[in-house]
């Protein structure tokens, strides 16, 4: 039998293979392009998409465990429970599921809420699942580079209540565990849940002053204008998806998204180390980025 990675060619699906591989399982990337995938060695690539049903029923032969990441997409939610009940209907074993820090509370936020309704399917059929839920990526101010060398300038507006920001190889760490842990297992497995954070609640002058540190410059924080957030994500993103990431970064700013301590502990307990902080992303990020 076999695991089935979907979202396998993004930033998380990536993580995912890396810590998959070696494990001796047998590993497959659900993909819309096989010809063009480049996955570690060993890895099946299965053409796929979770908004084709009958696709998703081919690729769901001879797979015993499922990771699920749903993409960001105006159907995610549909496509998410369809291909949850796809592989109950196959009999897969387990299922590790990528959800969202705070999706219960977020209830003003398309995505979260989404995810959300997800946790709930999957609590109320009593599916053998981990739900993992990651908070806001790390990675993602990699973005950050060109205000930051250019003008001094830390552009994401997240505000000052705090977010325990997560390293995306922390995900892929405590997926492969779980994905794992599910596959060799005799029988499915009770559900579990899963905070994915980081060790810090950041806020944008701890943010900055991690960046001033790093580059060895002033760094100043851009502001909490919202506007010109969605301003700017709606030259690389449809409108919707644009207004789904303002209003998440308006809760962001009026409530935060800080975890607790037993929340970093339970996640500590699963990966065998402490999470990744933001200060080591700065850090080396700040190095690749002189030496480049």
């Amino acid at each position: 039998m076999a695991i089935l990675v979907t979202g396998s060619t993004g930033v998380v699906g990536k993580q995912v293979l890396d810590h998959l591989s070696g494990s001796g399982a047998e590993v497959r990337a659900l993909t819309r392009s096989p010809e063009k995938a480049e996955f570690p060695a060993g890895v099946v690539a299965v053409q796929g998409d979770l908004s084709d049903v009958d696709g998703l029923r081919r690729a769901m032969t001879g797979v015993s465990t499922l990771f699920l990441l749903a993409p960001n997409a105006a159907d995610e939610l549909t496509q998410a429970l369809q291909t949850l009940s796809v592989a109950r209907d196959a009999g897969v074993k387990g299922v590790v599921y990528l959800s969202v820090f705070k999706g219960a509370d977020y209830v003003d936020v398309p995505h979260f809420t989404g995810k959300y309704t997800v946790e709930r399917m999957i609590e109320h059929d009593d599916l053998p699942a981990t739900v993992l839920r990651p908070a806001y990526f790390i990675q993602n101010d990699a973005r950050q580079k060109d205000p930051l060398l250019t003008h001094g300038v830390y552009g994401m507006p997240i505000g000052a209540k705090g977010i325990s920001m997560v390293d995306v190889r922390d995900i892929g760490d405590a997926a492969a565990r779980e994905l794992l842990r599910r596959e060799r297992a005799d029988a499915p497995l009770p559900r579990e849940t899963y905070e994915l954070v980081g060790p810090d609640a950041l806020t944008a002058e701890s943010i900055t002053l991690i960046w001033a540190e790093a580059l060895g410059r002033p760094v100043r924080y851009g502001g909490d204008d919202l506007d010109l957030l969605e301003q700017r994500l709606k030259a690389a993103a449809p409108s919707w998806l644009a207004y789904d990431m303002r209003l998440m970064m308006r809760r962001y700013q009026q409530d935060g998204a800080v975890a607790s301590p037993q929340e970093i502990a339970r996640l500590a307990t699963l990966l065998g180390r402490q999470p990744r902080s933001y200060r080591e992303f700065a850090t080396a990020m700040a190095a690749a980025w002189t030496k480049a």
